[in-house]
């Protein structure tokens, strides 16, 4: 029982700790400083991208690298390199990320829509110290395709069949 109550305060004392680090990680990423290079060919209708991510902490940055690459596709487009070829960004328009700004908050929300197109493929594979914060690379599929109709459907970028 004293073990139950202990344990129990112990978690809710950490709680705010792991909050804070969340809207740490938030604020990082909401500034939306990363890198996004081709990692590969992917399956059919994806990317194999790899990011890198800024922030305090390695692990975070790890983390925000998935929010980062479906940002990426969408908003900044894909270099070529490493036998691939650039990739245009999906919002050919780039006021769509303020003409849209309530819909993109709810969609890159924790554990929001992005989440859905968006896996991680491998583990940090590299991680820079610079300055006071960490420059972390990990690679992600990003299901382009289906993130497409997403935001097609949305009426946030226009289908591929519509007029120019």
């Amino acid at each position: 029982m004293k073990k139950s109550l202990i344990l129990l305060m112990a978690v809710l004392l950490c709680l705010p700790v792991f909050a804070s680090s969340k809207k740490k990680a938030n604020k990082d990423t909401d500034k939306f400083r990363y890198e996004v290079e081709c990692a590969g060919n992917g399956a059919q209708g994806s990317y194999l991208l790899k990011v890198w991510s800024y922030s305090r902490k390695k692990d975070i940055a790890a983390e925000q690298c998935k929010k980062n690459a479906v940002h990426g596709v969408i908003f900044k487009g894909v270099a070529g390199g490493n036998g691939c070829v650039a990739q245009r960004p999906l919002a050919r328009n780039a006021g769509v990320e303020v003409e849209y700004a309530d819909y993109f908050k709810q969609f890159f929300s924790d554990n929001g829509e992005y989440f859905k197109y968006v896996s991680l493929t491998s583990a940090p594979q590299e991680i820079v110290k610079i300055g006071k914060e960490y420059k972390v690379g990990v690679i992600v599929t990003v299901q382009k395709d289906e993130l497409r109709k997403a935001l097609e459907k949305a009426g946030v970028i226009k289908g591929l069949n519509s007029g120019f």
